[in-house]
């Protein structure tokens, strides 16, 4: 099985990247010994373009994608976020490779309206769609030709490479943490100036993005989680099902207890003995107030949490139900979102 994935590989952060979510699915190709060639849109732009003008090497850079597919010859592309991609390239490559299956993989809200014509702009020219959101929304992409599914937000053991269940108290930095970008519109932002409030002198609570430090990316943000005990996976706006951030893939992955809104839908997945569920804030206060003055407790469902996410929602298991469902193949694996493929 030969894959080539497409996607912005962040080659030009110079080691400090915001996201890895094509580096996790990449991991897991690998794991299932796919033979797996990547090809990073954006720093190909770049690097064809006269004085490095990315915008410039648009045309470049699709014409290369082309010719990488030509020589390389994959039963399957992958595509993530490759926006200098055209549709017209993807046709192209169908003509290089006879045979060829392509998916789409998107890891960004439906709540975003630009995103979500992102999606419906590549429906018509994909076999497949797999996005971080489930249920009824989905339906929005189906074409006569794609298949559409939810996928969970990979996590990889070379990436979370952490377990903070493991440590003891006295161990972090801190007792709670949030990393977001700060946006003062969004419901999150006063929820956590409220927090801090409402734990002021409590416990060592730190928000990087908002009311706090600035945001943090790369190594950093890796040592901020490991200075940290417990953390709030808020998303920008709560109550599209199946939906999070790919922040709870780093945190659960990780052994951080994890505090996640209940309207998100991920007791389908996991329950009270994995992640901390509220239903209200005055409930999302009482549960941190517990689980920092319990840290047996604290311990015993954060690790639960990261066993649960490292098996069942790994790059290496996602990466195989990506291929499995693109292919039209049988389910080898017992895929706990099976139930969300939209044919």
């Amino acid at each position: 099985m030969r894959i080539l994935t497409v996607d912005n590989l962040q080659i030009r952060k110079w080691g400090a990247p915001k996201v890895a979510t094509d580096r996790k699915l990449v991991n897991g190709y690998v794991r299932n010994n796919f033979r797996t060639l990547e090809f990073s849109d954006r720093d190909v732009a770049a690097m064809e373009a006269p004085l490095g003008l990315r915008d410039l090497g648009r045309r470049a850079a699709n014409r290369r994608l082309i010719e990488t597919a030509r020589n390389w010859q994959p039963d399957m592309v992958q595509l993530g976020h490759c926006d200098i991609i055209r549709n017209e390239t993807l046709a192209e490559i169908r003509k290089a490779v006879p045979g060829v299956r392509i998916a789409f993989r998107n890891v960004d809200p439906l709540f975003d309206p630009a995103n979500v014509s992102k999606i419906d702009a590549r429906a018509d020219h994909v076999d497949a769609i797999f996005i971080t959101t489930g249920g009824e929304k989905l339906r929005r992409f189906k074409r006569a030709g794609n298949v559409v599914s939810f996928i969970p937000n990979p996590c990889d053991p070379a990436i979370e490479d952490m377990d903070n269940s493991a440590r003891p108290a006295d161990a972090f930095e801190r007792d709670l943490v949030f990393c977001g970008v700060g946006n003062p519109t969004d419901p999150r932002y006063p929820l956590v100036k409220r927090l801090h409030d409402a734990l002021d002198g409590a416990m060592r609570f730190t928000s990087f993005g908002m009311h706090g430090p600035g945001a943090v990316w790369g190594l950093a943000y890796d040592k901020v989680l490991a200075g940290s005990k417990m953390a709030l996976n808020l998303n920008r706006t709560e109550g599209d099902y199946l939906y999070s951030s790919a922040r709870m893939s780093q945190l659960m992955g990780n052994g951080l207890l994890t505090f996640m809104d209940a309207a998100c839908g991920y007791r389908k997945f996991f329950g009270d003995g994995e992640a901390a569920f509220f239903g209200s804030e005055d409930e999302l206060v009482a549960k941190i107030r517990q689980f920092h003055a319990d840290d047996a407790k604290r311990r015993a469902v954060a690790g639960a949490g990261r066993r649960f996410y490292q098996t069942h929602f790994s790059g290496e298991m996602v990466g195989r139900f990506i291929v499995e469902t693109t292919m039209g193949t049988a389910y080898s694996r017992n895929y706990l979102w099976a139930d969300e493929v939209i044919r």
